[in-house]
């Protein structure tokens, strides 16, 4: 009996619920949360299990404002992406500075700058955020590989050291 009762101990321990897709949310034509289905609709179909717990979906020839052409992915929760996704990333597989091309046109349409490093010439992120706007961008200003600028739902979330 004690056999049994330790096995479903460790068989429940074991189950988690699963998280549902997030409501879909669209910026420029892009998505930056939703469903699996919501990334293929807007044509990101070259996926690949990343582990057993996310499924990345790609897609290139992606415009931003004008800007590219990038690459962009989705990362899915789960290996099927039944847990859907919570952000848009872009890079350039050649130009490490391609994405700064946004930052410059968010700086001209008067997106309020921030940066997560101790002052306003160093730092890991500049994050980008204006009010109103359903989302919030990040780009990587210390990186490794590829530089990448990330869409993510604005959540009122600390954004660093602003100016």
């Amino acid at each position: 009996m004690r056999y049994c009762a330790l096995l479903l101990i460790v068989l429940l321990a074991g189950c988690e619920s699963r998280r549902t897709p997030p409501a879909a949310l669209w910026f420029e034509g892009l998505p930056v949360r939703g469903s699996k289905a919501d990334a293929q609709r807007a044509g990101f179909t070259d996926c690949i299990a990343m582990n057993a717990q996310s499924l990345r979906c790609r897609r290139g020839g992606v415009m931003l404002w004008g800007q590219g052409p990038y690459v962009a992915a989705v990362d899915l929760l789960y290996s099927d992406g039944s847990g859907g996704f919570d952000s848009l990333i872009l890079w350039h597989d050649r130009d490490q500075n391609a994405v700064a091309t946004v930052g410059d046109l968010l700086d001209r349409q008067g997106w309020r700058t921030c940066r997560t490093g101790p002052n306003e010439n160093q730092g890991d992120q500049e994050i980008y955020t204006k009010a109103g706007a359903p989302v919030r961008l990040s780009m990587d200003l210390s990186y490794w590989g590829k530089r990448r600028l990330r869409l993510l739902p604005e959540l009122n979330q600390p954004t660093g050291h602003c100016w």
